[in-house]
């Protein structure tokens, strides 16, 4: 009687029991990670994100997604780099360039005039040797975080209050450049001033004269209203505005090998799909910055820059070291 009368309680009390540790371990299964990239939403890196969000819900059945902190909330490039490598972000879209603070041999991709043109951009970042000799590059060195992708925004130009339409016109010019060994060294090849500070100041900078002119992707230019205080966009293409996809090695020793996989397969995803996106972002950026009425250098006699740059490429790769000079290689060869 005592058995029968309690034998439901029991089964009740046992399915609660299996429900509820159910529901524990599908919370515990269910992860959102930190994603931070200093531009806005509407840029490159804001597609990127997306992408790799989408992707990773979809894969995943919505147990691994992102929050984005666009805009640099988190802090500088470097800054968010750092705090990649300690584990306090878990995600980090930046650029290449900056990403040499950690890994020097990574201002490879800075070097001018190595990228063609559009075309062998795009078809560069989603190489799959390329993006294994990236890899490789940052783990020689670089500790506390794992590269997954390869992205961009686009090729860089030359902004502010003159136009730029030969290397000659560049003579004093106080430039704010990316801090790398390859800008250091080619920018006061071109008889240009180099001057650093982080992408946020770069607008107080040319509006104070700090900086003479700054050099960036379009839609950078556009989204960040930099035409305000340097209205003259000359279109130099010097340098692939290329960067790379993150992540913590505490988050990535945290994932089963099935998670590895998704977090993958999303990063490969942008690294197939955002360079295209962020080119057509360029292209509607120069559409509505010359219908704002934006000065818009199009013929820049480019051949004064690729002289004098041409000759120290491969010195630049080799200073830089080993894994460079696979990289530029591996660039050069890419039809």
């Amino acid at each position: 009687m005592t058995i029968t009368r309690f034998g439901p309680l029991v089964r009740g009390f046992l399915l609660g029991t299996a429900l509820a540790m159910a529901s524990t371990a599908a919370l515990a299964q269910n992860r959102t990670f930190s994603f931070a990239y200093d531009q806005p939403k509407n840029s490159g890196y804001g597609e990127g994100a997306k992408i790799f969000n989408d992707k990773l819900k979809e894969l995943s059945k919505g147990t691994l997604s992102i929050n984005e902190y666009p805009s640099a909330q988190l802090g500088t490039e470097a800054q968010t780099l750092q705090k990649l490598q300690t584990g306090d972000i878990d995600f980090v879209f930046l650029s290449t360039a900056n990403a040499s603070t950690a890994q020097p041999e990574s201002g490879v991709f800075s070097i001018h005039f190595i990228f063609r043109d559009e075309a062998h951009a795009i078809k560069t970042l989603g190489d799959p040797g390329v993006i294994a000799a990236m890899r490789e590059l940052y783990a020689a060195k670089m500790t506390g975080a794992h590269m997954l992708a390869l992205g961009c925004q686009g090729l860089r130009h030359m902004y502010g209050k003159k136009p730029i339409e030969k290397v000659a016109d560049l003579k004093g010019m106080k430039m704010r450049v990316q801090a790398t060994v390859t800008e250091d060294a080619t920018f006061p090849a071109y008889g240009a001033q180099v001057v650093h500070m982080a992408f946020g100041e770069v607008y107080t900078a040319l509006q104070t004269g700090v900086a003479d002119m700054a050099e960036n992707g379009i839609n950078n230019y556009l989204v960040n209203k930099h035409y305000e205080v340097a209205p003259v966009l000359s279109l130099t293409e010097h340098e692939a505005n290329n960067a790379a996809l993150f992540v913590s090695d505490k988050v990535w020793k945290s994932l089963t090998d099935e998670q590895k996989k998704w977090v993958q397969a999303a990063a490969d995803e942008v690294s197939k799909r955002e360079p295209t996106i962020a080119f057509d972002l360029e292209h509607q950026a120069l559409a509505k910055l010359t219908k704002m009425g934006v000065k818009v250098v199009n013929k820049v006699d480019k051949t004064g820059f690729m002289q004098i740059s041409k000759p120290i490429q491969d010195k630049l790769a080799k200073d830089l070291g080993p894994h460079a000079v696979k990289v530029l290689e591996l660039v050069r060869n890419v039809k």
